[in-house]
C-alpha cells in the first residue's frame, strides 16, 4: 500500500468520519480528534451514521427516478453501503465516479473497486470543479449528455468561504442536463455557544482540510436556485424520506447535519 506523503500525525476529515462511523481505517491523531470532536458535539457519531444511511436512501430514490450515473465527490473511505453497491444493487447498469485527495481513501477505494468495471477512483480538489468535471478519466466514465447525480455529503462544510462555496456548486451544477440532480449534506450548529463552535473549528483546523463552518437552511437554498428543490425540502438528513419509523428526528437546537436534493430542469 503506497501512502506516500501521509503523515498519520495529522488528523484527516475522512479518517475522523471513518472512525465515527465504527471504521478501523484510521491513525491514532484521527481517533484523539475524533473523540474531542465527541466531547464538544455528544452526537456527533449519530450525525455520521446518520449521513451514510441519507446517502443510501438518496441513491436509491435517484435509482428509482431513472438516473444510471453517479459523481460522489469527497467520497471518504470505503465502508458498508457505498454509492456503487446501493446503485447496482438496484441497477446493474450503474457508473459511479469517486473523487478525493486524500491518499489514503484513494488507496482503500482504488483496492475495494479495481474488479468493478461501473466504477473509478480519481484523484481531484473539490475547489478546483472544473478541472474535476474535465478529468479524463470522468469524461470517459459518465456521460454529461444524460442525466448524472452530482453527491456533494459532508464535505462543503470543510470550504469556509460562504462564496467559495456558492461557486463550486455552480460549477458543478452548470453542465448538468435536464434530470440530473445534485446532493448535499452539510452541518449546522443548532444552538451549540460561541465557544464549542470555536472548538469545533480549531479541532479541523488541524486536520488536512482546515476548516469546519456551520451554515443555515437558507445558505444551503441559495446555491441551488433555479433547479428544483425535491420533497421534503432541506430538512434534517434524518427527516429526509425516512425508511425507519423509529429514527427519530433531532431538535434543530442541537447541531447535525440538514440535507437536500434538487433536480435539473
Amino acid at each position: 500500500m503506497d501512502l506516500t506523503g501521509v503523515d498519520p500525525r495529522v488528523p484527516s476529515a475522512a479518517r475522523i468520519y471513518d472512525y465515527l462511523l465504527g471504521g478501523k481505517d484510521n491513525f491514532a491523531a484521527d481517533r484523539e480528534a475524533a473523540e474531542a470532536v465527541v466531547r464538544s458535539v455528544p452526537n456527533a457519531r449519530q450525525s455520521a451514521r446518520a449521513n451514510r444511511a441519507f446517502l443510501s436512501r438518496v441513491v436509491r430514490a435517484l435509482v428509482n427516478a431513472g438516473v444510471r450515473q453517479f459523481l460522489d465527490i469527497g467520497a471518504g473511505l470505503p465502508t458498508q453501503e457505498n454509492v456503487h453497491q446501493v446503485a447496482q444493487r438496484a441497477a446493474p447498469d450503474s457508473r459511479v465516479a469517486y473523487v478525493d485527495n486524500d491518499p489514503v481513501v484513494l488507496v482503500h477505494a482504488r483496492a475495494l473497486l479495481a474488479n468493478n468495471s461501473g466504477t473509478v477512483v480519481v484523484s481531484a480538489d473539490i475547489r478546483d470543479p472544473v478541472a474535476l468535471l474535465n478529468h479524463s478519466t470522468v469524461q470517459s466514465h459518465l456521460d454529461f449528455t444524460q442525466p448524472v447525480a452530482v453527491l456533494l455529503l459532508a464535505i462543503l462544510h470543510f470550504i469556509p468561504d460562504d462564496k467559495e462555496v456558492a461557486r463550486i456548486v455552480a460549477e458543478l451544477s452548470r453542465p448538468l442536463v435536464s434530470g440530473s440532480h445534485v446532493a448535499i449534506s452539510h452541518g449546522h450548529p443548532g444552538e451549540l455557544t460561541a465557544d464549542l463552535v470555536g472548538k469545533g473549528r480549531e479541532l479541523y483546523g488541524r486536520t488536512r482540510q482546515g476548516a469546519v463552518v456551520g451554515r443555515t437552511r437558507e445558505d444551503m437554498a441559495a446555491w441551488l436556485e433555479g433547479m428544483e428543490l425535491l420533497d421534503p425540502g432541506i430538512v434534517p438528513i434524518q427527516a429526509w424520506r425516512p425508511e425507519d419509523d423509529f429514527e427519530p428526528i433531532p431538535d434543530p437546537a442541537e447541531p447535525g447535519v440538514f440535507g437536500m436534493v434538487a433536480r435539473a430542469r
